[in-house]
């Protein structure tokens, strides 16, 4: 199993610094969440991301106007094995991505897992910080994801931080889960959770810094020796 640093995109234009950081650090493999980019940010990210040294990014949380000749260029150039995106409740894919179908994994979000919709592609991709936030305050919806999980080993997964304290997120919903790091020992939840769980890639999706990716990597890596 591997961790690994990601370039993420929600804080807008830090993918650029990320881009740096990579470069800076000689980084060979990184995971890539594409989420908030539009198609011409894309491109332009694509241009930029094959000047920093990367060589794989075996994961990629797309989005769901992404096209087929992006993945097809992310798996020939980079060796994308796992792709990931919300159910399609929640953000319906516009196109038909063929052979890639079954590279695609679902991820937990608002909505517990859809277990026809599991089949349909590629399998699981467990976000724990979702799940330990389900844990914590929506108790039914736990449930619901942890009987999947029985039946549906994840592939790929995600790590983000869990706080004390509950905020509000964009959609009023109340929240613990975090893609903002403040201390490590916001990550100490994963010790609840099996090795099994984390599947093949662990994609840490943090707008931290990769400087500060590296150092919560090498945390996790400490805490998952002890599971």
């Amino acid at each position: 199993m591997q961790i690994l640093p990601s370039i993420t995109t929600i804080t807008p234009g830090a993918w650029r610094k990320k881009l740096a950081e990579v470069e800076k650090f000689k980084l060979k493999e990184v995971c890539l969440f594409l989420t908030c980019l539009d198609l011409g940010q894309r491109k332009e990210f694509y241009s930029l991301f094959k000047k920093v040294g990367v060589k794989t990014a075996p994961f990629v949380h797309i989005r769901s106007d992404m096209e087929l000749w992006e993945l097809d260029y992310l798996a020939k150039t980079y060796k994308t094995k796992f792709f990931n995106t919300h159910t399609e409740r929640e953000h319906p894919l516009l196109h038909d991505y063929g052979p890639h179908k079954k590279s695609l994994y679902i991820e937990n979000t608002y909505d517990s897992f859809d277990e026809a919709e599991i089949r349909e592609f590629g399998g699981i991709c467990l976000d724990f910080s979702h799940l330990e936030n389900d844990r914590i305050l929506r108790p039914e919806i736990y449930e619901a994801d942890i009987k999947a999980l029985e039946s549906h080993q994840p592939e790929c997964s995600h790590i983000a931080a869990v706080k004390k304290t509950v905020l509000l997120d964009e959609a009023n919903q109340k929240r613990i889960a975090s893609h903002h790091l403040t201390k490590l020992s916001e990550l100490d939840y994963l010790k609840r959770y099996p090795l099994e769980y984390f599947g093949q890639v662990a994609a840490i999706e943090l707008e931290n810094t990769i400087e500060e990716q590296l150092k919560a990597k090498e945390y996790i890596s400490t805490l998952i020796k002890n599971i």
